[in-house]
């Protein structure tokens, strides 16, 4: 007998394997597999694929885990340092928390020194999908690991770090 989870793990693995289908190019590349940003957008899409399909079972997106995880180690941040940290433009985030919210999974009170802006919180229901979604994320985590081999995070890590630095 199969459960909901196992349906949608299914189904958020189907679908990333569609979308993987979808970007196999049948054609060389030519000059574009020599570069950075074209090479680095198509592992973007290739990383994401897997962490949609992970998250599936908790229908959470890439950029509300990471509004769960910067409030879980921020809580009471303010929405527009959230926001700024995370390079999501103001409008956007607020689209973004107003569907966190209607989750239940955060909240917003006014913040106390500034009546004009809010601090931002996970619910208990919020801490524990944050929870799950962290199990998940450590999984991927895993697989990317097992691909770049050892200490290809590392390095990954400190060339993407330098790719990220603005002059």
């Amino acid at each position: 007998m199969s459960t909901n989870a196992d349906k949608t793990t299914t189904a958020g693995e189907m679908a990333a394997a569609a979308a993987k289908d979808a970007r196999s190019p049948s054609i060389e590349i030519g000059p574009l597999a020599g570069m950075i940003g074209y090479v680095l957008r198509r592992a973007q899409l290739s990383v994401f694929d897997d962490v949609i399909a992970n998250f599936a079972e908790l229908d959470l997106r890439p950029a509300e885990y990471s509004v769960l995880v910067l409030l879980g180690h921020a809580p009471g941040a303010k929405q527009s340092d959230v926001a700024s940290a995370l390079g999501i433009q103001r409008a956007n985030f607020v689209v973004l928390f107003d569907r966190l919210e209607g989750r239940g999974l955060a909240r917003r009170n006014s913040a106390p020194n500034d009546r004009r802006s809010y601090a931002l919180f996970l619910t208990e229901e919020g801490q524990k999908v944050l929870a799950r979604a962290t199990e998940l994320e450590g999984q991927h985590e895993q697989r990317l690991d097992q691909k770049l081999g050892p200490d290809g995070r590392a390095r990954l890590l400190e060339l993407l770090g330098k790719l990220a630095e603005r002059s």
